[in-house]
């Protein structure tokens, strides 16, 4: 990917979609077992973690998460009652969370509020209580893990291309009037520098109706998910069906 820091970017290819969960899911219980604390794990909404969900409920990963000492956040919200079946959290909560976190260390974006404004305003102060500061240290990131996608605009998470929220610099979390791509809901979203403060970004593109976007992505194109960069680690887990043409036999 062109950029003025490749650092910490690694590009990893995997077969399929199967493949890519199983990936992404190593990922997590790697990053988890290395933080012998609290952990906070940041998740998307979307498609294309939900493989990943189903395989975070199989026997073989949730025997290996601690339940009691992991949190689970989510990176944007759809504007929509908790039982709505467009609600992001709603979704991850009946794959797996319900089942085995503990209530208190799951963190969904409250939309019973007036606004998203206000619910972005809840959210952040939320995020600071956990965090323990209203400042964030990039010596001491927020998550261990922020897991992201790319839509069809290279929107991630409710950061769509040309949007006031790119630029926020100050606000951990902010609302989302109108959304770019469907569904036509307003959003709440974290913004780039919440998203940033972890110790490892995990994108996954799983498809071929993701390898159009992945070829302005991969060119450095100034997209919202270009300029999604952890202060650790950033990751692009992508299947062979996403890959554009130009990567194929790097």
């Amino acid at each position: 990917m062109a950029s003025d820091n490749q650092a910490n970017f690694e590009l990893i290819t995997v077969s399929d979609s199967v493949a890519l969960a199983n990936s992404a899911a190593e990922r997590i219980m790697t990053r988890i077992a290395a933080n012998r604390g609290r952990v906070a794990i940041c998740l998307t909404g979307g498609s294309s973690p939900r493989q990943l969900y189903q395989l975070l409920a199989t026997d073989a990963c949730r025997s290996r998460i601690p339940w009691d000492r992991v949190h689970w956040f989510i990176g944007d919200e759809r504007f929509v009652p908790a039982n709505d079946p467009l609600n992001n959290m709603g979704a991850a909560r009946r794959i797996f969370l319900d089942r085995y976190a503990p209530a208190g260390n799951i963190h969904p974006i409250p939309t019973d509020t007036a606004d998203p404004q206000q619910a972005a305003s809840r959210y952040e102060r939320e995020l600071q209580l956990f965090y323990g500061a209203n400042a964030l240290d990039s010596a001491r990131p927020l998550f261990d893990v922020v897991l992201m996608g790319v839509g069809p605009d290279g929107h991630t998470a409710s950061l769509f291309p040309g949007y006031p929220a790119m630029e926020e610099t100050k606000r951990w979390v902010v609302g989302v009037p109108e959304a770019h791509v469907e569904p036509f809901v307003p959003r709440v979203t974290l913004t780039l520098p919440a998203l940033n403060s972890c110790r490892e970004m995990l994108f996954e593109a799983s498809g071929s109706d993701k390898r159009a976007i992945l070829t302005r992505v991969l060119a450095g194109e100034n997209l919202p998910a270009n300029r999604a960069r952890s202060s650790g680690e950033t990751v692009w887990l992508v299947d062979a069906a996403a890959l554009p043409e130009n990567f194929r036999g790097r």
